[in-house]
């Protein structure tokens, strides 16, 4: 069964693609649930139309999110923590919290799009994670745990 993606889905594509799937898939998740929409001839021809004039908006979208994973490279965000005597935390640092250090640094990036690699965690220390700012554009950044 093809769909056409309206939007991204975890581990199957991008929006605006056109992937095969199972069609119990199809047919009872991704077209429910507002992820995706039937490959058929006429909404082919359509989506074929529309890539054409995404095309221009994409190159310039690709450059702008190359532009910005090189000064997520050099950045190392702190976040700060309640943290016991022995470094461990109280709780655990998760994608909201990156997030939020993030937008305090200048960088507006949904907590959806990044993924911590050492998760959880639970200690004061630098980690790193991955930022999926555009298809092929993975950014992998530090950020430093410290305790107040």
């Amino acid at each position: 069964m093809e769909v056409i993606l309206k939007k991204n889905v975890d581990k199957l594509g991008y929006a605006n693609e056109v992937v095969t799937v199972k069609p119990g898939y199809g047919r009872n998740f991704l077209i429910p649930q507002g992820y995706a929409v039937l490959a058929t001839a006429s909404a082919k021809k359509a989506h074929a139309e529309i890539m054409k004039q995404k095309a221009h908006k994409e190159s310039k979208m690709l450059a702008e999110a190359q532009e910005l994973a090189t000064k997520l490279e050099a950045l190392t965000v702190t976040i700060a923590t309640k943290a016991g005597e022995n470094g461990k935390i109280f709780g655990s640092v998760n994608t909201v919290q990156l997030s939020e250090a993030l937008k305090k640094a200048g960088f507006d990036i949904d907590r959806k799009s990044l993924k911590i690699k050492e998760e959880p965690i639970k200690e004061v220390g630098t980690f790193e994670a991955e930022a999926n700012l555009h298809k092929g554009v993975k950014p992998v950044f530090k950020f430093e745990v410290i305790g107040e």
